[in-house]
């Protein structure tokens, strides 16, 4: 029996038989092209269409032996399996997400990229895609980057608030009583934090934020909100 190539499978061409053997087309097609973006790798149904069609255009003088065909089908039942399985293994591991902090970075339309983050509320299969539904749309869980802890989340979160809160603030050499309520709202959010939370602070800010909190104990002669 001569070889059928992965195109001529793919494609359901029709080799002609000359003297005896097929005659093997040499073009490379787009199924073909498929398969090598794959790494050459076929899947079950592209796997048991090659059998079949091996099976019906075999030379009748070179019969394949039946040996060879139990291990070709034993071959796609492993191969069916490993599928199922791997599925089945990424099914369950789309399921965990749900209620994760996630970042997602996808393409938009424009060719533009954007950078998505959020919780999961869902997961959706469609077909043999799987979606995730963050901030009330669905990306496709090859866009995932990331997963994120809750805490950390909240803790980076925090961090970030309360600089933003800091450099919103005038200079301290500048502060007249009518930051007082600006300045005890940084203290406060300082003041929530746990020290797990305080930990993703920049040196920078608990400088910065040292200084305003002094300002506020001298000026109206109460406590900083961490002491």
């Amino acid at each position: 029996m001569s070889d059928l190539t992965a195109s001529d499978i793919l494609n359901g061409t029709h080799a002609p038989v000359k003297n005896g053997k097929i005659d093997q087309p040499t073009a490379s097609t787009d199924k073909e092209k498929e398969v090598k973006a794959n790494g050459g790798a076929l899947d079950k149904d592209a796997f048991l269409q090659l059998l079949v069609t091996q099976m019906k255009y075999q030379d009748p003088l070179e019969p394949t032996d039946n040996t060879e065909y139990v291990s070709q089908l034993a071959t796609f039942s492993s191969l069916e399996e490993m599928q199922n399985m791997s599925a089945s293994m990424d099914k369950s591991r789309a399921s965990s997400l749900v209620g994760q902090y996630v970042y997602i970075t996808t393409t938009e339309s424009t060719g533009n990229t954007k950078n998505v983050e959020g919780l999961v509320d869902y997961v959706s299969f469609q077909g043999n895609k799987t979606f995730l539904s963050v901030n009330g749309s669905l990306y496709n869980i090859d866009e995932l980057t990331s997963v994120a802890d809750s805490e950390y989340t909240l803790a980076t979160q925090l961090a970030q608030a309360l600089s933003v809160k800091l450099n919103e603030l005038p200079a301290v050499e500048r502060l007249n009583i009518a930051d007082k309520d600006a300045v005890l709202e940084v203290m406060a959010t300082y003041g929530n934090m746990n020290s797990y939370q305080k930990s993703f602070l920049s040196d920078e800010d608990l400088k910065l934020y040292s200084k305003y909190a002094d300002w506020y104990v001298k000026t109206f002669g109460e406590q900083k909100a961490d002491e």
